[in-house]
């Protein structure tokens, strides 16, 4: 068996073995693992062993023997002797030999076969190790065969190395032996340049000594054309001797040809001298043309000194004019002074143009000589005219007039002498890239005095002022229409317009820093003293007071729009025309709110027309039994009189306001006012049931639904009611249903109507208690303390500390009735009132401006406040000066105040209102409350835009 049976024929054994077992174990089913080999035929074995592993029939039969597998388990036999099928198990990183050895000793029957198991393996191992030392061998030789190849390569690369430093000591003996063979071609080379340079230099001495020669010969016969080429050609070769100056001969010929240049220049302006002395400009015109040729090869200083004698020798006559005589030289003879340089122009160009070259520009040269002349000469007598006056102011009419044709005659230069097109002084922007040569080269003198002509600008506003206050807003037979302006505002913009263009053509600096003040205060002056005038209701004695007609205020109205945007755009304007560096001192943002300060009144105004239709409504609610009314109705008849005679008027006035945020404000300002007026005849309505109470809170719905349709008259058709409008309206009406809330609850039991005041009233005013109480008619004292002491008790709840200790619905609330006298009165109280509206407007509003707060503020100083613009005891008036936020003015006050101001305005003014003194603090006061109340609208228009 050893002989034959080796390791391979081992594992071919019982791998045919095994695979006979199977098929003898699936003929007799032989499912169960105790089946041995006594139960398979032993021929079908050695059969299916011989087949599967082709091994002849005695080896099988031999190692069949030999193994003896009597008494093993078939998968246990084929289990032991896998260990030499499966040995790549052996090289597993997880093999566990425990494992294996249980796996082929599973049995005890299989320890007796622990010997031939051992031999086994230990035949197995053997071969491994043979195997393993035929591997090392095989490295071994392949290692030894790598280091052979290595010490191959080193040796081929060494040689490389050594080829190639044999090619680069090659190539540079190439390189030596090739510069020795180019070392004699380098020489001849330098020696021919060198020579070359040489007989350069030598060929332009040569030409310039007979140049130089040549051009003495010339200048002495005066042949000049012949000169000028001449002596361009010796600069030119002398330019080229520059670095030989330290030869001798070089610099005496250097020396000679400055002389002779120096000569050239006298002999020219010599000729000219005598030549202009003599008058024989005529003969020898040609001989000067050619000499100036000559100035023009010598140089720019030359050619300098040759203008500047001219321009000299021509206005020496003009300086001992105009100089030398006080008459002829005073501002009354300007235009003389004008006029003798146009006709020496005229002579230049007839007789002296054609001697001067076109490039020299003499003539404008000589303008500029001129107009520096002229400059110093208008200053002396400007500074001599101020001092001869002692103080007083120069005529401005002829200073203007002087100015004027300064200007003129500078336009007119410098559209001679540039050549491109000027850009109109009348224009914000210019395409002309050329810096204006002769623009206040004279009218520069007129600056310093300019400023009289600023003061004469403010009296020709004055006086525009003044004429505008006696013209009524429309001619009575100018037809109106919705856009329509007051003539008198585009012609006072026309007016700056034009006004603004002179100054900046006069002065772009401080000048107009001080016109652009000017304009700012008669902008002012004509908000106060025209806009707001028309606007303001005149007292006629009687009650109401006389308003302006509808047609009148909605004028007022477009030319305030119209006077807010100019001024901005008038801003931007003189922004974009004066010297940089002056414009943040430009700021016309206060006179355009104090615009739109007007624009709130006239708005108020229209409101105010609606107000006095609907008074008699009010006193036909106060006079309603509301304590005895046993039901609740239908509407009451005042609330559909009130809103017929509100949509009546509102459609007359809509109609007539072409842009939307003026009909918007309109609409907000009449929904306040008409809430303010419910509730404060609510106050008059006493005492009132609960029936009653309830009767008007569906007569405040009812009002509530009319407004909520009243912009939609101004509305184009199809246009649906902006939602901010709707949220406007039921905020306003709003303000009405706590009291009346409050008034539906019963007294009894009383903790029901305290209750009811704590929810929604919600105050801890006894003050505001007790006026709840006097409108559900408790007026006796006994039952208003003990409702009062129950209310203070409930007061002091924790529940109740976060009350505030007033309510708004009661701030400014005034306890009578808004009759035409009490309202007359309330106009009355002027810049008061307008003071007050400016501290409630900073004091109460946050985000948005209240016209329930601010209109009746507004109007009053719209009204009033400028009929008494002169009336130093008006001013003076405590109660216009110690307004608190919260308090509106006294009325009595505001009367005696109105009946102190005669009717029909003040004397010597036709029946307006006069211009206001200066140092009276009215106006000033005046506009910085127009210029609140105009930030505050603006901002509302643009919330109602958005």
């Amino acid at each position: 068996m050893k002989k034959f049976f080796t390791s391979g024929a081992w594992i071919i054994v019982c791998r045919g073995l095994k695979g006979a077992c199977r098929q003898a174990k699936g003929e007799h089913n032989a499912v169960t693992p105790s089946l041995t080999i006594g139960y398979i035929d032993e021929a079908k074995v050695i059969k299916a062993t011989q087949k599967s592993e082709r091994q002849p029939y005695d080896v099988v039969r031999q190692a069949l023997k030999e193994i003896e597998l009597e008494w093993f388990k078939l998968e246990d036999y084929v289990d032991l002797n896998g260990l030499a099928e499966r040995t790549s198990g052996l090289d597993s990183e997880n093999y566990d030999p425990i494992e294996h050895l249980n796996a082929i000793f599973s049995h005890p029957s299989s320890v007796s076969s622990v010997p031939r198991t051992s031999r086994a393996l230990r035949i197995y191992q053997d071969e491994l190790d043979n195997e393993i030392s035929s591997f090392i061998s095989q490295q071994a030789a392949s290692d030894f065969d790598s280091v052979k190849r290595m010490q191959t390569a080193k040796a081929d690369l060494a040689q490389l190395f050594r080829k190639v430093e044999g090619v680069r000591d090659r190539a540079l003996q190439t390189e030596e032996t090739i510069t020795q063979m180019t070392a004699e071609i380098k020489r001849l080379d330098n020696t021919k340049r060198n020579l070359t340079l040489s007989m350069t230099a030598l060929k332009r001495l040569q030409m310039l000594t007979t140049a130089y020669e040549q051009l003495r010969g010339l200048s002495s016969s005066r042949q000049y054309r012949e000169c000028a080429q001449l002596l361009q050609a010796v600069l030119q070769l002398m330019a080229h001797f520059k670095s030989y100056r330290s030869i001798d001969q070089i610099a005496t010929l250097s020396r000679n040809v400055a002389d002779l240049q120096r000569e050239l220049q006298e002999q020219v302006c010599e000729d000219f001298e005598v030549t202009f002395a003599k008058g024989e400009l005529g003969q020898r015109k040609g001989i000067l043309a050619e000499a100036c040729l000559v100035m023009n090869a010598l140089g720019e200083n030359a050619k300098s000194r040759l203008i500047m004698w001219y321009c000299n020798t021509q206005l020496r006559e003009y300086r001992k004019i105009f100089r030398g005589n006080e008459e002829a030289g005073s501002l009354d003879n300007i235009s003389r002074r004008f006029s003798w340089f146009k006709r020496m122009l005229k002579t230049y160009d007839d007789e002296h143009a054609a001697m001067f070259p076109l490039t020299w520009r003499v003539n404008e040269m000589l303008a500029n000589a001129f107009c520096e002349s002229t400059r110093d000469d208008f200053r002396g007598i400007l500074s001599r005219s101020t001092r001869k006056a002692e103080g007083q102011s120069l005529n401005v009419d002829l200073l203007l007039s002087c100015l004027q044709e300064t200007l003129d005659f500078e336009h007119g230069l410098e559209r001679r002498f540039t050549t491109t097109s000027r850009a109109s002084i009348d224009t914000l922007s210019s395409n002309d890239e050329k810096t204006p040569v002769f623009t206040q080269a004279i009218s520069e003198a007129f600056e310093p005095y300019l400023s009289l002509w600023v003061e004469a600008q403010d009296k020709n506003l004055s006086a525009m002022i003044a004429k505008y206050r006696q013209q009524p807003p429309k001619l009575p037979d100018e037809e109106f229409s919705p856009q329509m302006v007051i003539s008198s505002s585009t012609e006072l913009f026309n007016f700056y317009r034009l006004t603004l263009a002179q100054c900046a053509k006069l002065s772009p600096g401080a000048r107009l820093v001080e016109l652009t003040k000017v304009f700012a205060k008669y902008l002012d002056h004509y908000a106060q003293q025209i806009l707001l005038y028309y606007v303001s209701e005149r007292p006629t004695g009687q009650s109401p007071s006389k308003i302006p007609p509808i047609e009148d205020i909605v004028l007022v109205l477009n030319t305030a729009d119209y006077c807010f945007n100019t001024c901005n755009q008038l801003e931007e304007k003189i922004k974009s025309r004066i010297d940089e560096n002056l414009r943040p001192n430009i700021d016309l943002q206060s006179q355009a709110d104090a615009f739109m300060g007007i624009a709130s009144a006239t708005v108020r105004a229209l409101v105010r027309r609606v107000e006095i239709q609907i008074e008699p409504v009010w006193r036909e609610m106060r006079n309603v039994g509301w304590n005895k009314m046993e039901s609740v109705g239908d509407q009451s008849s005042y609330v559909e009189e009130m809103l017929r005679k509100i949509k009546s008027n509102a459609s007359e006035i809509l109609g007539m306001l072409h842009k939307q945020q003026y009909a918007r404000a309109f609409c907000d300002n009449l929904v306040e006012l008409v809430a303010s007026s419910y509730l404060s005849n609510i106050f008059q309505c006493k005492p009132i049931s609960e029936v009653g109470a309830e009767q008007m809170l569906l007569d405040t719905y009812v009002l509530k639904k009319g407004f909520e349709d009243l912009l939609a008259i101004a509305l184009p058709p199809k246009a649906n009611t902006p939602s901010s409008y709707l949220k406007r309206v039921a905020q306003s009406m709003s303000r009405i249903d706590p009291v009346l809330k409050t008034l539906q609850v019963r007294p009894s039991p009383l903790e029901a109507l305290v209750q009811a005041y704590l929810i929604h009233i919600a105050d801890k005013s006894d003050v505001n208690f007790r006026k709840i109480l006097e409108l559900k008619g408790i007026v006796r004292k006994q039952d208003q303390a003990h409702l009062i002491d129950l209310f203070q008790a409930h007061r002091a709840s924790p529940r109740n500390n976060a009350l505030p200790q007033s309510s708004s619905l009661f701030t400014n609330l005034g306890f009578q009735p808004p009759s035409s006298t009490t309202a007359g009165a309330n106009l009355a109280s002027g810049l008061g009132s307008l003071s007050t509206a400016a501290s409630v407007s900073t004091a109460n509003l946050q985000a948005r401006f209240d016209p329930a707060t601010l209109g009746n503020a507004i109007m009053s100083a719209a009204r009033d406040g400028v009929d008494r613009f002169g009336s130093p005891a008006i001013v003076g008036n405590s109660s216009l000066n110690n307004q608190t936020s919260g308090t509106s003015t006294t009325t009595a006050t505001a009367a005696q105040q109105q009946q102190q101001q005669p009717a029909g305005g003040l004397e010597g003014t036709g029946g307006a209102p006069a211009v206001p003194a200066a140092g009276t603090s009215t106006p000033g006061n005046l506009n910085e409350n127009l210029r609140n109340i105009g930030k505050f609208f603006k901002r509302d228009m643009v919330s109602w835009r958005s």
